[in-house]
């Protein structure tokens, strides 16, 4: 749905055009992947998959809402700062206005008309652009300044202590700080962001297997644990404070395990600084072969692939267009990634898709993606 479309949504639900139109992009991991609740290092860029949402500011604290993509219609006042809903779509509204308050802001409402085309479960951050497009809709009713990161910050806050998931940072800070043309480091302990362009003549192109994640927080929880224990063998407050000389050094005092999952964590921070390195010196070669290791390692010592992502991964390296791919997001299910020559991008899709349709029966979708700005004004007016 193109932002034209949404605005016509919003006049023809609310009887005139709307004030402001914001956005919110969803997100791909180029290389980092459960490293970031050890406040390590990640990858990841923003892109041109977002939430658009067109409003009109309010006088008075109710905020009116319609979700295009789901039919589905939501009104609630904020006056108190006591927002109730926990469940489904707008629960991210009722999290992000808590988590504003709790910040000390002075909400006004807004009517709203939303649409998104980041596909939901799949890995790509599709709550977070929602989040973060409540948040810059919150500040244009509110004229709250702008500022990305402590925004982030706070979505992040409304994903943990109200949606109840307990996600690291990166997702609500790529999709508030995402740079055009660019990946973005970001360091999960300082929220430090810079950014890294690919190297010339690449794409990178999501592989959406089609499957999603069934009740795993439990399998979560446990690698949380893990890498904990991990931390506190070490006598350090996370695993970003341990290299790999000093795992070496001292793996042997770990059960089998958690030596495992450690392992994971701090060679994958390792990769991050190294893909930098590689994106800084335009080496899609030594790029690929890093995000290669990243599933290797998410597989044998994180392990949380599973036959679809692995299957996918698989089929994407074996191509002569792929520098390198492995699995994204969370895990388990959803999707992988893959970086590809931008001249042969199209001869890549139309191989992967086919093949893993017929090794695993399901229908995966794939697309190229760009990296994009973060959240924003699209139009006024």
């Amino acid at each position: 749905m193109s932002v034209q479309d949404v605005r016509r949504a919003f006049e023809e639900r609310f009887g005139a055009a709307p004030a402001v139109t914001v956005r919110a992009p969803g997100r791909v991991n180029l290389i980092g992947e459960h490293t970031d609740t050890s406040d390590g290092f990640v990858l990841p860029m923003a892109i041109d998959r977002e939430v658009q949402l067109a409003l009109t500011p309010r006088s008075d604290s109710t905020v009116r809402v319609v979700a295009l993509d789901l039919h589905r219609d939501h009104e609630a006042s904020f006056d108190a700062r006591t927002p109730s809903v926990k469940e489904g779509w707008a629960s991210y509204a009722h999290g992000v206005a808590w988590a504003l308050g709790e910040a000390g802001h002075t909400l006004r409402g807004f009517d709203a008309v939303f649409s998104g085309d980041v596909p939901r479960g799949a890995g790509l951050s599709s709550s977070a652009a929602l989040e973060l497009a409540f948040a810059r809709a919150f500040s244009v009713a509110s004229d709250l300044p702008w500022d990305a990161k402590a925004m982030a910050v706070a979505c992040r806050r409304a994903e943990n202590g109200w949606v109840g998931v307990a996600s690291g940072i990166m997702d609500q800070l790529v999709s508030a700080c995402g740079e055009e043309d660019s990946a973005v480091l970001i360091d999960c302990r300082s929220l430090d962001t810079c950014a890294v362009p690919l190297p010339a003549g690449t794409q990178v192109v999501i592989l959406d297997t089609g499957t999603r994640r069934g009740l795993v927080g439990s399998a979560y929880n446990e690698r949380r644990a893990q890498v904990d224990a991990a931390a506190a063998a070490f006598g350090v407050p996370m695993l970003r404070d341990v290299d790999m000389a000093t795992f070496d050094a001292r793996a042997s005092e770990l059960d089998e395990v958690v030596r495992r999952r450690a392992r994971h964590v701090i060679s994958e921070n390792a990769r991050v600084l190294h893909a930098v390195q590689a994106m800084e010196a335009g080496d899609a070669v030594a790029l690929g072969a890093l995000m290669n290791a990243s599933h290797a390692s998410l597989k044998e010592d994180f392990e949380v692939t599973g036959p679809a992502l692995d299957a996918m991964t698989e089929i994407a390296q074996a191509h002569p267009a792929c520098f390198g791919a492995r699995m994204t997001g969370a895990g388990f299910a959803g999707c992988c990634v893959a970086l590809v020559d931008e001249a042969r991008v199209a001869w890549f899709m139309d191989a992967v898709g086919p093949a893993f349709e017929a090794a695993t029966g399901e229908s995966p979708s794939l697309y190229a993606v760009r990296p994009t700005a973060g959240a924003g004004l699209l139009t006024t007016g």
